[in-house]
């Protein structure tokens, strides 16, 4: 009796099979977790069976015919049919059907250059700090992080939206990124090389559901087995009140979308974790905006015949510590008398003399303005100041998650006798929580406006018309 020959057989890696699932599984697992837990993605090789001319089959004397598997249907995403799971031992992320076929998201790997096919380029520029030399798990700094703004984040997810460009974890697209839902955040944060759902997380921090903002990331790593489940998106913003519903930009078979996603995703979503990008610059996230650096821009841009975007910041946050009535119009970028008016106002206002109130920001003055710390013009406290007794805007600093301080409670107390208190099962306290931001989104509701204009954080126009 002759025996059959069987040749090598490697999976493929869009074989829904239980035979190629278990091997792309087992390959993954195989693999240090620095290197991707990858399986190979090279097209299957069909196992050649190679029997007698009698036709004897392996295990019996008839002759048979090869039965094939049924395939999954090709997913239709969120509300199409989902493949069929094979749980993996151990792994309970299978429990759930992930509305999507099995994709490993890849190891990291280097940015793909334009020089050819297949080149690739240092992920560095010279004398850049090298990401790759952290340990694998540590955070990466800071100070060797790119810097970036919330809608530089939005606008280069949007490219790929624009773009339709395909799902894949083997190609690259002509901006050096490889196209799967972990190469699609590392373009978006315009990191220097191609990270993969295992690593981006040493480039953010972890934060709370409600401190969500446009360009902050929803990461699902399954480190038990990659291929299972592991996905990320982009924040883009909240889709109604009840944030039960996001706009999530994502990389997903076929292609890149942009679309209404429940939070935090279809499946698995309690596992989904917030992360913000440790190298984005606080800021508004409207087209054009610019962003308020933390690190003081250096005296050399204020004064007399200065013209440039940090004049109109230092403006705006002068504004928003109770200097409006020193601007006619504007804030703008050319430096003018209104704005060393109003620096004044503010260095007069933390009990400064003499070259200390000249009226032109050094990095005391910028410090304070950028964190909403000191005494606002007119004499409202800041955080650690004395109640809140003014009527004066103190500032946007002081209404966000982790705040705690006698304006929010001024604020709310407000909130309630104006009759917007609905949100609060109790208090309200000097705590910021997300009662507050509620009560104050349908306070702003209420005068008409809409999108960023209505997102629960008090501004100098929403602190007026509550408290006039």
């Amino acid at each position: 009796m002759s025996v059959p020959v069987f040749e090598e057989f490697e999976p493929a890696a869009d074989c829904g099979c239980p035979g190629c699932a278990q091997r792309r599984r087992d390959l993954a697992l195989g693999l240090p977790v620095r290197s991707g837990g990858h399986p190979a993605a090279h097209g299957a090789r069909r196992a050649l069976v190679l029997v007698t001319a009698a036709g004897v089959v392996l295990g019996g004397g008839g002759a048979g015919a090869a039965v094939a598997l049924p395939r999954p249907a090709e997913p239709a995403g969120p509300t199409g049919p989902s493949v069929p799971v094979v749980p993996a031992e151990g792994d309970t992320s299978a429990t759930t059907p992930w509305p999507g076929p099995e994709t490993p998201q890849g190891g990291r790997g280097p940015l793909h250059g334009a020089p050819g096919p297949g080149s690739q380029t240092s992920p560095n520029a010279p004398g850049e700090p090298d990401p790759d030399s952290a340990p694998t798990g540590s955070q990466i700094s800071t100070a060797s992080l790119p810097r970036t703004t919330r809608a530089d984040i939005i606008n280069r997810a949007k490219l790929w939206v624009a773009a339709q460009v395909p799902y894949s974890m083997e190609k690259y697209w002509s901006d050096g990124y490889r196209q799967d839902c972990s190469g699609y955040i590392s373009m978006a944060w315009n990191l220097r090389s191609n990270e993969w759902t295992g690593s981006l997380d040493r480039f953010a921090d972890p934060i709370d559901r409600t401190e969500l903002q446009p360009g902050d990331i929803l990461l699902f790593h399954n480190p038990a087995n990659p291929t299972r489940g592991s996905h990320v998106t982009i924040f883009g913003g909240w889709t109604d009140y009840t944030h039960t519903s996001y706009v999530a930009y994502e990389q997903t078979k076929p292609r890149t979308r942009k679309q209404p996603t429940p939070m935090a995703y279809w499946e698995n979503s309690d596992r989904y974790v917030p992360y913000r990008y440790r190298g984005v610059i606080s800021g508004a996230t409207g087209a054009g905006s610019t962003a308020t650096p933390t690190s003081f821009p250096g005296a050399a841009k204020f004064g007399p015949g200065a013209n440039n975007a940090y004049v109109t910041q230092l403006g705006r946050l002068l504004v928003d510590r109770g200097g409006r009535k020193f601007y006619s119009q504007g804030p703008g970028p050319k430096w003018g008398e209104a704005d060393r008016r109003a620096t004044q106002a503010f260095q007069l206002a933390q009990g400064w003399k003499g070259k200390e109130a000249d009226g032109i920001p050094g990095p005391d003055t910028w410090k304070l303005l950028v964190t909403g710390g000191g005494r606002s013009i007119g004499g409202s406290g800041g955080s650690s100041g004395p109640s809140a007794h003014a009527t004066g805007f103190p500032g946007r600093g002081y209404f966000r998650p982790g705040q705690s301080n006698a304006y929010v409670e001024k604020l709310g107390k407000q909130l309630v006798k104006r009759g917007f208190g609905k949100h609060y099962l109790s208090g309200p306290g000097p705590r910021w929580t997300e009662a507050d931001r509620r009560n104050v989104e349908a306070f702003q509701r209420v005068q008409g406006w809409r999108g960023a204009a209505a997102d629960g954080y008090p501004g100098p126009e929403t602190w007026r018309r509550l408290f006039r």
